[in-house]
């Protein structure tokens, strides 16, 4: 009844995706200070767990089982009710654990991108109860409305995975977060650790090949180009973002080096399985650019999205939709589309405007949940606990012991 092969790929690459959210939290904690390491990595590792609660209970009910108005599912799957043991999903042979479980990665990795733009500024609380609302607002409804048989999926958009559901979305929370809770009071010196960065960025790279490759749910040509389409794409960002930071700061940044890389990978996602690997190289290319361009503009602009969550995932998700837009090809993948380039103009414009609209939507429910969210707990951690760190000040815990 199952295909083994197609099943045991898939196990590897739910293992994959679930490694980028210890991935990230290595990431995260090496950009901050000494004092907020615990913080930060607590709130991607919270979430391995909790969403992982909310997903058993109703997440991936929400997201495929039925649909109400287009925009989200209904909770006849909650508690996974129904799910047999031998139930498989789709044509491709795979257990339809196996796929709850995968998407179930995906669901935890994304809200904990967020969690960058506001370090050390967001007290513990009200992070719990943000992931909770923004899980069931926002991820649940997108993931539905592209991938589980919503209106999307019904107009013909195409994210192959993640550009809109995941990194968009994302990215357009984390600058509402920015804006809400305003700028650090207090500035620690950071990166602390930027071999804590790199640990993370290898776990992170290592782990998309299950995101995207994974994402075409079974082995094929289609999962191959996926996969080497990450790494180009990821390779020639890193390599563009290290060649314009040395330009123009006149040393070759280490740094600069493995946020490219990160850009390159959040651009790709979407178009992954859609785009040849030449197509591939130029947007890992433009990510590069565009992304290095996007946090120096966000420096001028005096916004204090600490990790630059908006500068690479923000826009990187956004410019690797609409070049899914532009460079799309059914010579690829029969079952996506043309871009603009082959003449399909009426499915670059569905791209930008479903991107569009979704930031839009992301954004301000975001910004209207963490208004509400400070009416029951205070969102802002103090002047205080700022200064003291919020490792000692909220968790009292430290990452390094003084000898």
């Amino acid at each position: 009844m199952f295909d083994t092969g197609n099943t045991g790929f898939m196990l590897v690459a739910t293992s994959l995706v679930m490694l980028m959210t210890p991935g990230l939290a290595f990431f995260y904690g090496g950009l901050v200070g000494r004092k907020n390491v615990l913080a930060i990595m607590l709130q991607s590792f919270v979430s391995l767990g909790w969403t992982t609660v909310l997903w058993f209970v109703c997440g991936y009910s929400l997201c495929f089982s039925g649909d109400v108005g287009g925009i989200i599912g209904n909770l006849d799957m909650a508690f996974l009710h129904g799910v047999s043991l031998t139930d498989t999903f789709g044509s491709n042979g795979i257990p339809l654990l196996v796929f709850i479980a995968y998407q179930m990665m995906f669901a935890i990795i994304t809200p904990a991108l967020i969690t960058g733009a506001f370090t050390n500024r967001v007290r513990f609380p009200a992070y719990l109860i943000f992931l909770t609302v923004w899980l069931l607002f926002v991820y649940f409804p997108m993931v539905h409305m592209v991938w589980g048989g919503g209106l999307l999926q019904q107009w013909g958009v195409l994210d192959f995975a993640g550009g809109i559901v995941v990194h968009a979305i994302a990215g357009m929370a984390a600058l509402a977060c920015v804006f809400f809770v305003g700028k650090r009071s207090f500035l620690e010196k950071g990166p602390h650790s930027i071999p804590l960065v790199a640990l993370g960025t290898g776990l992170l790279w290592f782990g998309w090949y299950g995101f995207n490759a994974g994402s075409q749910l079974q082995v094929d040509q289609i999962t191959a180009v996926a996969f080497l389409n990450t790494d180009i794409a990821a390779s020639f960002a890193a390599i563009t973002w290290l060649l314009v930071e040395w330009m123009r700061e006149k040393k070759p940044k280490f740094l600069g080096l493995l946020t490219g890389s990160i850009a390159g990978l959040a651009t790709i996602t979407p178009a992954a399985g859609f785009v040849s690997p030449q197509s591939a190289a130029i947007i890992g290319i433009c990510a590069g650019l565009v992304c290095y361009l996007a946090i120096n503009l966000k420096q001028k602009l005096d916004w204090d999205d600490a990790l630059d969550v908006w500068g690479v995932h923000g826009v990187g998700g956004t410019l690797g939709v609409i070049s899914l837009g532009v460079f799309a090809s059914t010579k690829i993948n029969a079952a996506g589309a043309d871009g603009l380039l082959l003449g399909g103009s009426g499915f670059f414009f569905k791209e930008v405007a479903a991107v569009v609209g979704a930031s839009i939507y992301a954004f301000v429910f975001t910004y209207l949940a963490l208004i509400l969210i400070n009416m029951v707990t205070t969102v802002k951690a103090s002047s205080k606990e700022e200064e003291s760190g919020l490792d000692m000040s909220l968790h009292g815990e430290e990452a390094y012991m003084d000898i």
